[in-house]
């Protein structure tokens, strides 16, 4: 029964027809950003020999999308609030089209990480808002939970779509075409979207504070490079001053929020432990899971010799099981509790890169495959519900800056899993002995070893590959064992954390 405190609009809502219609449209920006993520991995050993980076521009060209996009979120989901979420999200669309085809046609390495960085400012504009809009299309929790799971799922799809389709055109076409996908998939979604989204806003928002965007993109970003550079080079005077100056710009960002009548993020929305608990939940899982996903593709490729397309069907366990996941995780978490859920979901992919460990150059694909579907359902379980938790602790007018929240904190543990796991791999990588005549850029990465050898006598050249594979491999690893830690130790923390933890029924 619907409360007769709610509005008139609100029970429209729930039985307005056109909800699904316009979920199928934000399910297509979801699909967008996912396949972009994915297609990256599959195409660096190919960007590695045609843009021939160091090892740290390859780790920047990895990443530096995601150190953007954590930095701006926030603003971008408070500025949905407040001039549209409709709008902010068709014009990030088109803006994501057109800076693909800069990434494509990038013709250094220099110029590729400034792509990646351009395509992160459209890329925040675009997840806030499609949780801010689902948020408000769907005022039944049951039906909230579900157009959350398929949110989810397609996202999970788009780890399966975009290592397959990018794959097929690695194949066939120059790495610049991975990107190139992009574009029609933009044209449907903003023609369609034009059409089928309704427009929702913060009605009574408040100014958008540009003193406090400038504060927080300026602290992530500042906070997630100093990480990175303190794993790669140990804690210099310029990382030590880089740190400062992002904690101080973070701290006045809070400050401010906290003294401002209209934030750009109410920082009270913190102290509501399910909410904390779910946005931590979030950021270390993708931190634990961050880099083997990076290293994945270059394992299979260039250490076991998978063809691209091959390597795409390869990953393709762990998008089947977070699809099937995501779509019974909200039914799951009613049943049982959501912080069974949740914490059984990471600690099953703790388990599952345990096992990884032992990976090594003849591995056998039934064992890589079965565990990349228990991360795959683990990862899809815990996923749907913590951001089920997010979006129904927060009011609807304060939507798309809680839904911000939520990918910052993604993204964050994308680009601190990357820096930190990654920085293992390439450490670990770096320490091999070659033969005699082993270029000095064969120790900056596995893609410019296996280039340097196709110049080389055949019999040094197998002598360089085994070694850097060898090493290669050692630090997948190494770095496969440090993301089971942080799994198992989050699943421990999601289960106190949780406590008593709910999601809505249908009133």
């Amino acid at each position: 029964m619907t409360s007769t405190l709610q509005p008139a609009a609100t029970t429209e809502a729930v039985t307005r027809p056109g909800r699904w219609l316009a979920l199928s449209v934000l399910v297509l920006a979801v699909l967008l950003v996912a396949v972009d993520a994915t297609v990256l991995g599959l195409a660096t050993p190919y960007i590695s020999e045609d843009l021939n980076p160091s090892g740290t521009q390859l780790l920047w060209i990895g990443d530096v999308y995601s150190f953007v996009i954590a930095g701006l979120l926030v603003s971008m989901g408070s500025l949905g609030d407040r001039i549209g979420r409709k709008r902010i999200l068709l014009g990030g669309a088109t803006a994501f089209g057109a800076i693909s085809v800069l990434n494509a046609y990038a013709t250094t390495p220099e110029l590729m990480i400034l792509a990646r960085a351009l395509l992160g400012v459209a890329g925040a504009t675009l997840m806030p808002a499609t949780l801010a809009l689902i948020r408000n299309l769907f005022h039944d929790p049951r039906e909230r939970s579900l157009a959350v799971g398929i949110w989810g799922a397609t996202a999970s799809a788009g780890t399966a779509v975009g290592p397959i389709t990018g794959g097929f055109l690695l194949e066939h076409f120059w790495w610049g075409s991975v990107f190139l996908i992009n574009l029609p998939v933009m044209a449907v979604l903003v023609l369609v979207g034009i059409r089928t989204l309704p427009e929702s806003r913060n009605p009574d928002p408040g100014p958008w504070d540009l003193i406090s965007v400038v504060l927080s993109l300026v602290g992530m970003i500042a906070v997630v490079y100093a990480v990175k550079e303190a794993a790669t080079h140990g804690f210099t005077r310029p990382v030590l001053a880089t740190a400062l100056l992002g904690a101080a710009a973070l701290y006045g960002f809070v400050h401010r929020q906290l003294t401002m009548p209209t934030p750009l993020l109410d920082m009270r929305l913190f102290r509501r432990r399910g909410f904390s608990g779910a946005v931590l939940a979030d950021l270390l899982t993708v931190l634990g899971m961050s880099g083997l996903v990076f290293f994945l593709s270059q394992y299979l490729q260039l250490v076991q010799g998978r063809r691209p397309f091959e390597a795409g069907l390869a990953e393709l366990p762990a998008a089947v099981g977070a699809v099937a996941a995501g779509l019974v995780a909200g039914r799951a978490a009613r049943r049982f509790s959501v912080r069974a859920v949740v914490s059984g979901g990471l600690a099953a992919v703790g388990l599952a890169l345990a096992v990884l460990t032992a990976l090594g150059r003849s591995t056998g694909y039934p064992v890589l495959g079965a565990a990349l579907l228990v991360v795959g359902i683990g990862a899809g379980f815990s996923f749907t519900v913590t951001a089920d938790v997010i979006l129904s602790s927060v009011p609807r007018e304060q939507a798309g800056a809680a839904s911000a929240v939520s990918e910052t904190a993604y993204e964050l543990g994308a680009a601190l899993g990357i820096a930190l796991l990654g920085s293992i791999v390439t450490g670990t990588y770096r320490d091999f002995t070659g033969p005699a005549g082993t270029p000095p850029q064969a120790h900056e990465s596995l893609g410019a070893a296996v280039e340097a050898a196709t110049r080389m006598p055949p019999h040094t050249a197998e002598a360089l590959l085994n070694a850097s594979r060898e090493s290669f491999i050692h630090g997948l690893q190494l770095a496969s064992g440090a993301g089971a830690a942080v799994l198992l130790g989050t699943a421990a923390a999601a289960w106190f954390l949780l406590r008593g933890q709910e999601l809505e029924n249908a009133g």
